[in-house]
Order: structure tokens, then C-alpha cells, then sequence
């Protein structure tokens, strides 16, 4: 049998005065406790019985009892008005000061270049708060997946956010590994792509992505084929590690396996800049003192990041990292 759970409007109107007046067993007492008048108490309590159908206090000149119907009433409505109270300090508490379960949805690429050194320094600096990642590769609606912010490329975000830059413009690289390129030549134009084993991504709208160049000031986008598809970059500079062909992936994320040797970047000349990664968000009105200790903190470190770049020369700022 289908049960209704609809609370009428107005159900827990004169709860508290309720619960007041049998706790001191005195209609001034409750008065004296809420901070209203006597009359406002009794007008209280006779519309709440009036809802209820049944009188819930036996009234004397002298003194003030509960009805059976009122003892009932008390062993149930108590407790559950306590949680209600709870549930409201515990509400209020996290939205005064940062505390609580921080959850981010964050591409799997992005997490150990860019979050775990972010991650590692804000939970030092605010212990109450628990931060929880969800790696994904997939475009994740924030409401609906209760999450309180995301990171994703600068491209994918839609235009109704808030974004915080975590990371400045990088290119886009194609690399591949070196025993590759001894086996299947070198590309030196955009049109030998044609003639290789191209790793390709899987988008979250089902379509694959072309690969995005720039020619001068003209940007170029191509469609290449290959022997794997793939729906995260990870998983395609790794395919690309292991010689089964190019990949064009965010600089960043190579950045460390062509400095061990282990993938060479090639079409250097044609590879475009991306906006770079950022942290998004629904509203400023709706940002928790949890979140807005974290973008505080990302605006600090990226602040400081930006200073140590600036005294970089030339030669360790080529492949930019995000540190």
C-alpha cells in the first residue's frame, strides 16, 4: 500500500511552544523562555490542537498537565523537533566557517600534475575539511552529482559558471615515443598524419575529437585515424609510450615522459595554446565557507606560482609545468 509522506503546511507551526510549555509545565515559563508574550504561547498551542483535533494540555487555574493525547504527542514530536534543531546548528555551522566534505569531479590527468601538490597543502591549512575527488573524464552536472566544484580545460566549461584559473595557457603537443618514429618516419607537416597510427579521444558526447592545429594565425582542425580510441588522456599518452603511435594530448601532462626520454614531441611549429585548466563553480551566492577556503587557496598558490614563472628564464619554462 502506496503511503503519503506530504507534510501539510503548517505541520510543525507551534511545535516549539508546545514542547516549551510541557517542559516547564507553565504557559509564563514558556513565554519567559521564547521570548513572546503568554497570549502568543496559548494562540499557539490552540492552533496547533485545532490541527491536531484533540486538546494536548489539561489546563486548571493552578497548574498545567498533558492530556494522554499530549504524552503521545510529546514522545514523538521531542525527538524529532531536537533533530530538526540539530540539523539546523550543524547547517549553520558549516555555512560560517570552512568545514565539512569538500567534493571536486576532476579529469584523472589533471589529478597528479596539478591537484595533489593543491590537495596536500589545503588539507594542512584546514584540517575540518574532508576533500573528496571524483576522476572522470566525463562533462559531470555539479548539482546533480552533489558536487561542490570541478576542474576541467577552459573549453568545456559552460558559459553559466564561475571559473578560477588553476593552471595559465598551454599547448596542445603531439608526442610519441622514439621507437615510433625510427619505425614509421617522423611528420614534418600536418598532412603526414595521414601516413601514421594516430590515438585518438572519445568525447563525452560520443563524438571524437579531431585534432586542433594552427598554421600561422589559421586554425586547422584534422581528422586522423589510428588504432586506438581512448576517453582520457592518460590512456592515450600511455598507448603512445608503448609505440603504437602519435598523440595529441595538453603539454603538461607529457610534460614529465619527454623529460625522461620516453616520448618526443613532433609538429612543434603547428601546436595551438589552450585556455588552460581551471576551477568552476555554479554561483558566488551559493559558494559554502568550504569552497571558498579552497579557491582562496588556489588563488594564493596560483599567485605564487605566477611570481616563481616570472623569474624562470627561457629555457625551464619550455613545456610548461604546472606545479
Amino acid at each position: 500500500m502506496k503511503q503519503n509522506f506530504t507534510v501539510r503546511q503548517g505541520a510543525l507551526d507551534g511545535v516549539e511552544a508546545f514542547l516549551s510549555v510541557a517542559r516547564h509545565r507553565s504557559f509564563r515559563k514558556a513565554a519567559a523562555e521564547l521570548g513572546v508574550t503568554p497570549s502568543a504561547i496559548s494562540q499557539a498551542v490552540r492552533t496547533l490542537e485545532a490541527r491536531v483535533g484533540t486538546a494536548l494540555f489539561i489546563r486548571t487555574t493552578r497548574s498545567v498537565g498533558l492530556s494522554e493525547a499530549g504524552e503521545r504527542f510529546l514522545s514523538r514530536a521531542k525527538p524529532a523537533f531536537e533533530e530538526l534543531v540539530a540539523a539546523s546548528e550543524v547547517a549553520r555551522d558549516l555555512g560560517q566557517r570552512p568545514a565539512g566534505l569538500l567534493r571536486l569531479t576532476v579529469p584523472r590527468a589533471v589529478v597528479p600534475i596539478l591537484l595533489e601538490p593543491l590537495i596536500a597543502t589545503f588539507c594542512q591549512a584546514y584540517p575540518e575539511i574532508e576533500v573528496e575527488i571524483a576522476a572522470s573524464a566525463e562533462l559531470v552536472d555539479l548539482a546533480a552529482g552533489g558536487f561542490d566544484a570541478g576542474v576541467r580545460l577552459g573549453q568545456f566549461i559552460a558559459a553559466d559558471m564561475v571559473a578560477v584559473r588553476l593552471s595559465p595557457p598551454f599547448p596542445f603537443v603531439v608526442v610519441s615515443s622514439p621507437e615510433y618514429l625510427r619505425r614509421r618516419g617522423t611528420p614534418e607537416r600536418i598532412d603526414d598524419l595521414r601516413q601514421h597510427a594516430c590515438l585518438r579521444m572519445r568525447r563525452s558526447n560520443g563524438s571524437i575529437a579531431p585534432w586542433s592545429f594552427v598554421n600561422g594565425n589559421k586554425p586547422i582542425e584534422a581528422m586522423v585515424s589510428g588504432p586506438l580510441i581512448a576517453h582520457d588522456f592518460p590512456t592515450i599518452l600511455a598507448a603512445a609510450a608503448e609505440g603504437m603511435g602519435l598523440a595529441q594530448v595538453p603539454g603538461p601532462i607529457a610534460a614529465g615522459l619527454v623529460e625522461a626520454g620516453k616520448l618526443v614531441r613532433v609538429l612543434e611549429p603547428f601546436a595551438p595554446t589552450g585556455p588552460g585548466v581551471f576551477l568552476y563553480y555554479p554561483s558566488r551566492h551559493q559558494t559554502m565557507p568550504k569552497l571558498r577556503a579552497f579557491i582562496d587557496h588556489v588563488k594564493g598558490r596560483a599567485g605564487a606560482t605566477s611570481k616563481t614563472r616570472s623569474r624562470m628564464d627561457e629555457k625551464r619554462t619550455r613545456g610548461i609545468k604546472i606545479r
